[in-house]
């Protein structure tokens, strides 16, 4: 019975989720171009902006990962905060750049940037190869996240294979029809949702198994001190031992992430889909307050030290399921996992559609066939991409879990090529493809050897220490680029006051229409 109830909230907010995507094209057509499906036409209001932009910071990784990590190791977990956070307030200036950029060209990704930057088509197809690379494994990540939500709430009733399936399915469906605009309107579900239900677990956990906070803050004071101190649980003595999540390791990854998350693919296409600039400069401001809800899913995975001792490797990202399920009626466990389940299907949409547009723009037009069909290839590569990561969640789970550990430090290495190619123009293609190729090859290296951290240090900002220093003494002590366009034509700026001088000729041109009339 509580499987039959719990299923059944759980797929009547499905069949809701791609009512919504299916509603968001109200009034569109068939749809639109690429720039219509891929970045909402560049017409995404600051509501829309703020809740997809706020479900970068929400995934599957809040009601699982982040649990986990505050269950096996307490204080390094913070690191999600604190780089989002600081995230943000780059963002604030880096944002408005990225979006006038793109407005200015007709760009729809970081892809078509590097592109348009360079005067070199083929280098966004190396990138968008580069990017999906890195892309693929959160989108693996949230499938199994999705599909092991769906087999708890359906207390085991629902297999994890078939879970697998219906995350997969109900995604690629949804993101193929309705692209990012639709992620935007379930964004809105999605919230409220989780609003609601951490909220509420943030109340009725400590109440229901300790009496409230202060009996179980003074246990956990008591009793799992270590797990209050960087580096947490096992880390061992000094910044290289044990876990390696100390001070080092917390200050350089949240340096790192939050230097790249403004990059990222994703959110880029949250900001190019915004209607103003001066949207996102609000959003920048308010969203690091959403971040207050990541402290839930961290206290509850150590609040249930005490309730589900013993928990080991993949079981431990349970924690906080485990007590839902133990503590809460049928209804409001289905309630949960919607709500976490959604905080894997918006962010694994984003994914896949920008996985679609990278190619569409920058790989599959190269080809005359696909030049003119862009937004059709896009789609058809969502659907692969898609197939490609279910399939490897059967046979090779493994190897994408792998990739995840490199997946922001890879794609930190785009920071020269994406971002400081934008603002400085002295830096040479050979420079920044130079650095590139040894950033990468360098966090492979460190990653898939056993050493992240090195000593201490997250492995992604060393390499991306030497793609600097490569793309800079390539730059210098080499000849200039042979690029006969103008700075405003390849370099990026912020828009402030543009926006309100278009305004204002785009007012007087109706004001003359209307007296003309």
């Amino acid at each position: 019975m509580n499987a039959a109830v719990a299923t059944s909230v759980f797929a009547v907010f499905m069949v809701a989720t791609v009512a919504l995507g299916l509603l968001a094209l109200r009034g569109r057509g068939k749809g639109g171009g690429l720039a219509e499906w891929s970045v909402g036409g560049r017409s995404l209001g600051p509501v829309f902006i703020w809740v997809l932009m706020a479900g970068e910071g929400y995934t599957s990784f809040s009601y699982l990962g982040a649990a986990g990590w505050g269950y096996n190791y307490g204080a390094p977990v913070l690191y999600v905060v604190a780089y989002m956070s600081c995230g943000y307030a780059i963002g604030y200036v880096v944002g408005p750049m990225l979006w006038a950029y793109a407005r200015r060209h007709g760009l729809v990704g970081i892809t078509d940037m590097v592109a348009h930057r360079f005067g070199r088509p083929w280098l966004g197809a190396v990138v968008a190869v580069l990017a999906t690379v890195f892309l693929l494994p959160y989108i693996q990540l949230q499938i199994t996240g999705m599909g092991v939500v769906l087999s708890v709430i359906s207390y085991g009733a629902v297999s994890l294979n078939w879970a697998y399936f219906v995350a997969f399915a109900v995604t690629t469906g949804f993101v193929v029809v309705s692209g990012l605009r639709g992620s935007a309107w379930v964004s809105v579900l999605k919230d409220v949702l989780v609003i609601a239900t951490l909220g509420f677990l943030a109340f009725s956990v400590p109440l229901h198994y300790f009496d409230g906070y202060g009996p179980f803050l003074d246990r956990l004071v008591t009793e799992k001190g270590e797990w209050l101190t960087l580096p947490g649980h096992g880390g061992g003595s000094g910044d290289g031992g044990g876990s390696g999540f100390g001070e080092l390791w917390f200050i350089s990854t949240t340096f790192l992430n939050s230097l790249t998350v403004v990059i990222f693919p994703t959110t880029v296409a949250g900001y190019l889909g915004a209607r103003s600039a001066d949207a996102l400069r609000r959003n920048a401001v308010y969203l690091p307050a959403y971040n207050v809800l990541l402290f839930v899913p961290m206290l509850l995975g150590l609040a249930a030290l005490f309730v589900v001792p013993g928990l080991t490797g993949a079981e431990s990202n349970l924690a906080l399921f485990k007590l839902v399920v133990d503590a809460l009626p049928a209804w409001a466990v289905g309630l949960v996992g919607v709500a976490a389940a959604l905080s894997s299907i918006v962010p694994m949409a984003v994914f896949m559609l920008v996985i679609g547009t990278m190619w569409g723009r920058s790989v599959l037009s190269l080809v005359p066939r696909f030049a003119e069909r862009q937004k059709s290839a896009a789609q058809v590569v969502v659907v692969v991409a898609g197939s490609l990561a279910l399939l490897l969640t059967y046979t090779a789970p493994n190897t994408l879990v792998r990739l995840s550990l490199i997946s922001y430090e890879g794609m930190a290495q785009l920071l020269p090529m994406v971002l400081l190619a934008l603002v400085w123009r002295r830096l040479t293609f050979r420079g920044a493809f130079s650095g590139l190729i040894v950033g990468v090859a360098v966090v492979c290296a460190l990653v898939f050897t056993g050493n992240d951290p090195v000593g201490g240090v997250n492995a992604g900002l060393v390499a991306l220490a030497a793609n600097l220093a490569v793309a800079l003494a390539v730059t210098l002590a080499g000849p200039r680029d042979a690029d006969p366009r103008p700075d405003a034509e390849v370099l990026a700026h912020d828009p402030v006051g543009e926006e309100d001088e278009s305004l204002d000729a785009a007012r007087a041109a109706r004001c003359a229409s209307d007296h003309r009339v």
